[in-house]
């Protein structure tokens, strides 16, 4: 009687799970083992979204989807045909979990639980047998006349596949054993995080909220149009959020320091806006300028902007310079914030970098290098924007690589 193929999945995290139990389900000639190095099991859903699970997001044009990668987004695009959010939603709609789209397209478990996204891979993972070893962190792969799992507590486990999901690191040293097994690693830095500015006047501003604005970076042709959110360490928000995914190397080389220009009125040309003062200041006549904002900002952010702008409290609107008008259009058009440092939070926390797209499959998730190696989620070079679309790399990808090694052995 032959011996079960056993595929070790390195990860207990939304890719690695989300492979094991669809290679067990396809397949039930594979035993499946999936390795976990902490004792928390799917610890990003967990927490992710508030709490809530941010599953997928509602975009169903796979190329403009694609574009929200700024690394692996022709990759990507491959991938998402392969399993798109659509798929997404079939799949946990057939285990009994509605998911619901918010106003900004992300999608979340009808329950707004995550602990909903957790049990069903987790009773999927029973189900199908799937065998679960925590506090089995992988130290290295070994080639003999099957691959050979080696954990740091000296267990080995003999593998005819492996799927490895063990997600971003900071730390270049997190990918040696993988690196001794002739990948190269594109260098991991940090992608989805605030900006920190030191202007005490902003910080003032904490709480509020602005939309739409258009973030830039002073000499460079990065920009990003969104909401935004005034913290007391700086700006933050989707629009931040954004930026910094798409500029993180450039951000990294540059030590994160740098000019951050807001367009506060990025629906305005400044043609149009000289124009339209012409009027305001008719209308406005003799009120001060002050209290009477011709956008819809929070008066403490108007104030704050004339201030920037060095227009007295008492300027009324007829009495305003020609001088004092131009530096208050440049300032709603190109504010410029000093930020120096970065916040992330831990619940967003994603990394660019990781195993070279060069050197693995996109239409099986296997490795170039090494036959029966199979790579999925954020290990790879491969990172999106905030919104649900890093789990719906974990899905696709996990969802490939399960359907490549499962037909390896006589398919469904």
């Amino acid at each position: 009687m032959n011996q079960k193929k056993h595929l070790v999945v390195i990860g207990g995290g939304a890719a690695g799970f989300f492979c094991a139990v669809n290679v067990a389900r396809m397949q039930p000639a594979i035993k499946v083992t999936l390795l976990e190095k902490s004792s928390r099991l799917l610890s990003k859903v967990r927490i992710s979204g508030g709490g809530r699970c941010n599953v997928t997001h509602a975009c169903f044009d796979m190329d403009e989807m694609s574009k929200q990668y700024p690394r692996g987004s022709r990759w990507m695009k491959r991938v998402l045909h392969e399993f798109a959010p659509s798929d997404t939603i079939k799949w946990f709609q057939e285990r009994g979990v509605r998911l619901i789209t918010e106003p900004d397209g992300r999608m979340f478990p009808s329950t707004h639980q995550s602990e909903t996204i957790i049990d069903c891979l987790m009773q999927e993972a029973s189900k199908y047998n799937v065998t679960i070893a925590t506090h089995q962190e992988v130290i290295a792969v070994e080639k003999e006349q099957t691959l050979v799992v080696v954990t740091a507590v000296g267990q080995r486990f003999n593998a005819d596949f492996i799927f490895v999901a063990t997600g971003g690191h900071p730390k270049p040293a997190h990918f040696d054993w993988l690196h001794k097994l002739g990948h190269s690693i594109d260098p991991p830095v940090p992608s989805l995080f605030t900006f920190n500015i030191p202007d005490e006047g902003l910080h003032k501003l904490m709480g509020i909220s602005v939309a739409p604005v258009t973030l830039s970076l002073m000499d460079t042709k990065l920009k990003e149009q969104g909401s935004i959110l005034i913290t007391h360490w700086g700006i933050s928000g989707p629009a931040a959020l954004r930026l910094s995914a798409f500029a993180a190397r450039h951000l990294s080389e540059k030590n994160y320091t740098g000019i951050l220009l807001v367009n506060w009125i990025p629906t305005f040309q400044e043609v149009e806006l000289r124009n339209a003062w012409q009027d305001w200041r008719k209308f406005y006549g003799g009120q001060k300028i002050m209290l009477r904002c011709p956008f819809s900002f929070p008066a403490r952010l108007w104030q704050f902007l004339l201030n920037k702008s060095g227009v007295p409290e008492h300027r009324i609107w007829a009495e305003l310079t020609s001088g004092e008008q131009q530096r208050i259009i440049s300032t709603l058009l190109k504010t410029p914030f000093s930020f120096k440092g970065k916040t992330t939070f831990k619940e967003e926390f994603v990394t660019c970098g990781g195993i070279s797209l060069k050197e693995i499959h996109s239409g099986t998730m296997e490795s170039k290098i090494l036959p029966g190696l199979f790579f999925g989620g954020e290990v790879m070079d491969v990172d999106g924007v905030t919104g649900g679309y890093n789990f719906q790399h974990a899905w696709s990808s996990g969802w490939v690589a399960a359907k490549t090694i499962a037909s390896r052995i006589g398919g469904q």
